[in-house]
């Protein structure tokens, strides 16, 4: 028996439904640990209007169950990714989404129509981030519903892309912010992006310092299974799932969640760079053991 692992997120096929986190993941150094067009889709980490330095050091600090990032958005900008980066991906045979930031709703639009009009045949979707923590520009978009609509229906009407708008955890409550941009013309929902937190640093060469940024990691699968399952009540675009997935159960337990089709892995890739070959393989081999022919027979006998 064939088991199908594919999903249709926002018009994009995919032969399964594992990605990556936007960020985590870069394709150059990944592709000697496993072939990568095994995956679902890939997604390049966000890509700003102009070049960002990012956030001085340290950026990075490991936490128990997850790690704290401050990364602040570095990036070389659109054009330079457009001229130097993008055609390192063009050998790849999924989709690929391209996650854009920006720091108003012009901004956001400038960088979306230029991928649009010189790298269109290269870029299945766009992913708009409007969830960061660790950086003040943009925050606001995803944290007031009014803002948030305006910026999709503004983008909406100027790119043909498919939109995935990824939604921050750091809302009160995150199933207005879901509906605002859903009703305003978003495709799909992928959330959730990294939880704010702070630690102190102990040791090492930056001993002595705090840290604030995003914590990401096993330590956040429960609150992202608790957001995903509120905003999946309340809207019904497919969403894409991700907050601690670094196995197979975790895997299965948001593909439960009624519409969630798709799957990103974050930090557990810099543990396990092959972690996300592991849970299609895992997947496939749950499917047999159940007894399902597809994904969409797991979905319709355990989603909830």
């Amino acid at each position: 028996m064939k088991f199908d692992l594919s999903v249709e997120i926002a018009g994009i096929k995919m032969q399964n439904p594992v990605m990556n986190a936007a960020g985590t993941f870069e394709v150059e150094p990944m592709k000697d640990f496993f072939d990568i067009n095994i995956l679902g889709a890939y997604v390049q980490k966000s890509i700003t209007r102009k070049p960002r330095e990012g956030n001085p050091q340290p950026r990075i600090y490991e936490t128990v169950g997850g790690m704290i990032n401050r990364i602040g958005l570095q990036n070389v900008g659109v054009e330079e990714f457009i001229a130097k980066k993008l055609p390192l991906l063009r050998w790849l045979e999924i989709p690929v989404i391209i996650n854009v930031a920006g720091e108003s709703v012009d901004d956001y639009g400038q960088t979306c129509i230029i991928l649009q009009e010189r790298a269109k045949h290269w870029i299945q979707a766009l992913e708009i981030n409007v969830s960061c923590p660790n950086v003040k520009d943009g925050l606001i978009f995803g944290s007031n519903p009014d803002l948030l609509f305006e910026l999709v229906k503004t983008l909406r009407s100027s790119v043909s892309f498919p939109l995935i708008v990824k939604l921050t955890p750091n809302v009160t409550d995150i199933t207005i912010i879901a509906k605002a941009a859903v009703s305003a013309g978003a495709d799909a929902l992928s959330l959730i992006n990294t939880v704010k937190a702070a630690a102190y640093i102990e040791r090492g060469p930056n001993a002595g310092q705090w840290i604030e940024g995003g914590l990401s990691g096993p330590c956040i699968k429960p609150i992202a299974l608790y957001l995903i399952r509120q905003v999946s009540k309340v809207v019904e675009v497919p969403l894409i799932a991700m907050g601690g997935i670094c196995n197979t159960e975790d895997a299965l337990d948001f593909l439960r969640i009624r519409n969630v089709w798709g799957i990103a892995v974050g930090t557990a890739s810099f543990r396990d760079p092959s972690v996300m070959s592991k849970i299609i393989d895992g997947l496939s081999n749950y499917l047999k053991e159940k007894g399902y022919s597809n994904l969409a027979e797991l979905k319709a006998k355990e989603a909830r």
